[in-house]
């Protein structure tokens, strides 16, 4: 897999922003177009996140996409409470360099969104508010409901966590605080409300039987959401944490689930 780095001024976020660029092998500016797959990292990542799963190239080449890899950091990848606009960014520059810049099928049906925790919950977030985007989301071990958030439940397991976890600071700067516009926009009840019946969204989501219990507990009622709205999904519990060991051994079957739903031709 080849990787690149495209570096860029961003007019939205009002500073340079890098973006990490798989390409599938064999790619070709003059074959049939590439679906293309974007990877949100959890709180505190990076564009160079997802290149530490070692399954990654083999996930790539199965599927034959394209693998964008934006970075906001601390920040969720949304519109958020202190005025930065990580949602318009991916959607309006990095969405779009990509279908500029490389062979792409440019059209939802050709676009998978996968992320993991943070990225995992924006993931579906965006799928829902963009489903004219983004036709197929896949989530690892998403905080779904961040935007329910009350106080520092973590407070206990911060020291002894393997990646970075948000203070409660960290999360009303982000989210405001309990009841901002920011939280109601968000909030994983009411975001699915915005599901269109005409743009069918494909959707798989799992946890680790050993993550956090409040992370497993968002999962199962993310499950339960889309059952009551009779919203088509695939949900998996399997073994392991919240780390990206859980990610990488899953990620065969999330990147099968995105190729066997795309349609970029």
């Amino acid at each position: 897999m080849e990787i690149r780095t495209i570096t860029s001024w961003s007019q939205i976020i009002g500073r340079q922003k890098s973006v990490a660029i798989g390409l599938p092998p064999g790619y070709s500016a003059r074959s049939a177009p590439y679906s293309v797959t974007y990877l949100l990292h959890g709180f505190g990542g990076n564009r160079q996140t997802w290149l530490r799963c070692a399954n990654l190239v083999a996930a790539v080449r199965m599927a034959r996409t394209i693998v964008v890899m934006p970075e906001s950091g601390r920040y969720w990848f949304i519109n958020d409470f202190c005025g930065r606009r990580y949602e318009d960014y991916l959607l309006f520059e990095v969405v779009k360099g990509v279908d500029q810049h490389f062979n792409t099928a440019a059209c939802r049906d050709g676009r998978a969104i996968v992320g993991f925790s943070m990225g995992g919950a924006a993931a579906f977030y965006q799928t829902f508010r963009h489903s004219d985007v983004f036709s197929v989301a896949c989530s690892n071990s998403g905080a779904f409901d961040a935007p329910r958030r009350e106080g520092d439940p973590y407070r206990s397991l911060r020291s002894s966590a393997s990646l970075a976890i948000p203070s409660t600071r960290d999360h009303e700067r982000v989210w405001g605080p309990v009841g901002s516009a920011v939280r109601r926009t968000y909030d994983p009840g009411g975001i699915l409300s915005l599901a269109n019946p005409g743009l069918p969204l494909s959707l798989y989501f799992d946890v680790g039987l050993s993550d956090f219990p409040r992370v497993i507990e968002m999962n199962r009622n993310m499950r339960d959401r889309l059952s009551a709205r009779h919203i088509k999904h695939e949900y998996a519990e399997r073994p392991g944490g919240h780390d990206l060991a859980f990610v990488d051994n899953g990620l065969l079957g999330v990147f099968s689930f995105a190729h066997e739903h795309l349609r970029p031709g």
